[in-house]
């Protein structure tokens, strides 16, 4: 019987996904001053990425961006339900910086549009153009 267990042994629970799942964004948001979960074929996730080309490199020693295509679906769905609960929402792009979620693309956009994506980069310590 022991040996059927190590073989057949169950899948982790949702809570469990759920944990990893926040754990690992807000390791990223803690490691990056300016942290992007995007998906390369979203439209918003490509504004909110061009917002921020326009001051610092994307990405760049002081901007990280996780592509969540590039990850299984399941973790995907995970990490995507993790950021639902720690900014409201699941869609993305979903950007922090300094360790503080600003908002998607259009967010990300008009905050550069109006200066306040410089001002909350500089804040970050970010090294911008």
């Amino acid at each position: 019987m022991h040996l059927l267990r190590r073989f057949f042994a169950p899948a982790p629970s949702p809570a469990a996904d759920m944990s990893a799942a926040r754990a690992k964004v807000e390791d990223l948001v803690a490691k990056h001053k300016v942290m992007v979960f995007s998906k390369s074929f979203c439209p918003f996730c490509t504004k909110g990425k061009a917002a921020l080309a326009q001051f610092v490199g994307v990405p760049s020693e002081d901007v990280g961006v996780w592509e969540l295509d590039s990850a299984s679906s399941s973790e995907c769905a995970a990490i995507q339900d993790a950021l639902a609960e720690i900014t409201g929402g699941r869609s993305v792009p979903r950007v922090f910086v300094g360790g503080k979620f600003i908002g998607g693309g259009d967010d990300t956009a008009a905050k550069a549009a109006s200066g306040e994506l410089a001002k909350l980069l500089q804040a970050a310590g970010v090294k911008t153009k």
